[in-house]
């Protein structure tokens, strides 16, 4: 198997990931996973698309992540994971899709308007 270059977003980060066949090593942004994204919760998205194939220690993972939050770059690097290994194997898909991993979050910081405080905030109205 060759390296399977994949994209994920979320939010403002982007995730670049190239996936092949190894150990099960997680290396982002050239640092280990575990070095990179302190919390569990963290560690457990990234890993949760091969959790959910059976694949645990199969596949090396390279991910170059930008902008963004850590939570944002965790989910951003799970939708390429996800991509990949439906790109491997078609049948992963249905499992991966029951737990809503093959859509992207198309949730976004909506702009902030002319004449506000913020987005949807208006500065304090005074009547006199």
């Amino acid at each position: 198997m060759e390296t399977i270059n994949k994209s994920g977003r979320r939010k403002s980060a982007v995730a670049r990931i190239y996936l092949s066949e190894g150990t099960g090593t997680v290396t982002v942004n050239k640092r280990d996973v575990k070095d990179y994204f302190p919390e569990g919760v963290l560690q457990y998205k990234v890993n949760q698309p091969f959790a959910l194939t059976e694949n645990e220690g199969k596949y090396d993972v390279k991910a170059n992540v930008a902008g963004g939050g850590i939570t944002g770059q965790a989910e951003a690097i799970r939708l390429a994971i996800t991509k990949a290994l439906v790109e491997i194997n078609e049948e992963y898909k249905p499992a991966l899709k029951a737990e809503g991993l093959t859509t992207r979050d198309p949730r976004m910081v909506e702009r902030k308007k002319f004449g506000q405080k913020k987005a949807r905030k208006k500065f304090q109205f005074s009547k006199r």
